[in-house]
């Protein structure tokens, strides 16, 4: 059966041909029912925005198969949340795009809304943030440097897509912005958490067995691999602050001395700490949510802030957690 609709799928294709190369707009990308893949662009560039491959990431994130940030580029990534969704629904799992998948996500929902920048989204900003850990210890706080940081966030978009669709807007308190419709966060109970090295991905099961949410992470490095086997959760810290200790992790820098970091959403562990029964090791967030599984991590379990704060939501202590090949 999927085969016939994959043979339709290469029809349509060639029928309406590649949404890539669209001017990027909330009409493209409401209008985009199809992944064709991306327009050709100069090697070692990014390529622009595809309109069709916003609309799917951000139909993807809403089922609960997380793409990372939200970026309009095809990647890595984006295959993993199209793996995540096929498992979720029972589907053969490929991590290829056919009319059946684009059927089952299709909630005929709107992807692209808008929001009114209110004064509050202007406060608890900073200048910005330095690069060493002693001159972040210093600060009250590891803040959202801007207005578009914050919102980029909130939205689950990347800053560049974000500014690419809101061209000419100064961000200030009254504008009225384009931003993807994400919904709601996840909710249940989650019983076991699989954590897949090979592939960098978190997936989230229930007690039924059945797939809640997966999410594509970086997971430790070879200087700094991440644990294996059976753990479990210990507790969750939000808001947490960092504790840098040299001679337990890695040296930043200069720096040989412990530090205390603020809290904060560039905090180096992000805006959520889930703690593991392994010492010193978690699952947590990031000040770099384009850098999911491109950049090695220092052993943990790395998330985009709103992915590790959806997962948060959903345990409790005693929750196990497996780290897999």
């Amino acid at each position: 059966m999927r085969k016939m609709l994959a043979l339709s799928y290469l029809t349509l294709l060639a029928a309406f041909g590649s949404a890539a190369g669209q001017e990027l707009s909330p009409s493209t990308i409401e209008g985009a029912n199809m992944l064709t893949g991306q327009s050709d662009h100069p090697a070692g560039t990014k390529p622009p925005p595809d309109p069709a491959v916003v609309r799917l990431q951000i139909l993807l994130d809403r089922a609960g198969a997380s793409p990372g940030v939200i970026d309009g580029r095809d990647g890595a990534n984006l295959h993993k949340a199209i793996k995540g969704f096929e498992a979720m629904r029972g589907l053969p799992v490929d991590g290829k795009i056919d009319p059946e998948i684009l059927s089952r996500l299709n909630d005929n929902g709107q992807v692209v809304g808008t929001y009114q920048i209110e004064p509050d989204d202007l406060a608890d900003l900073v200048d910005k943030i330095p690069e060493d850990y002693a001159l972040q210890a210093k600060m009250a706080r590891l803040g959202y440097t801007s207005v578009e940081e914050k919102l980029s966030e909130r939205f689950h978009m990347d800053i560049d897509l974000l500014r690419t669709l809101n061209p000419g807007v100064a961000f200030a308190a009254g504008d009225t912005i384009a931003v993807a419709v994400v919904g709601a966060p996840r909710t249940g109970t989650v019983n076991r958490i699989e954590i897949r090295r090979g592939s960098g991905e978190v997936i989230a099961f229930a007690k039924d067995g059945s797939i809640i949410a997966t999410y594509p992470a970086t997971i430790g490095s070879e200087d700094n691999p991440s644990p294996t086997g059976h753990h479990e959760i210990n507790g969750v810290a939000r808001d947490p602050k960092y504790e840098y200790n040299p001679k337990i992790n890695f040296q930043q820098g200069k720096n040989t001395k412990k530090l205390e970091l603020p809290s904060g959403p560039n905090n180096p562990v992000g805006t959520v700490w889930i703690d593991l029964s392994e010492p010193t090791y978690g699952i947590h967030g990031t000040p770099e949510p384009d850098k999911i599984d491109k950049a090695g991590s220092h052993g943990c379990v790395r998330l985009t802030n709103w992915d590790a704060e959806e997962l948060a939501s959903m345990v409790k202590p005693g929750v196990e957690v497996d780290f897999v090949r």
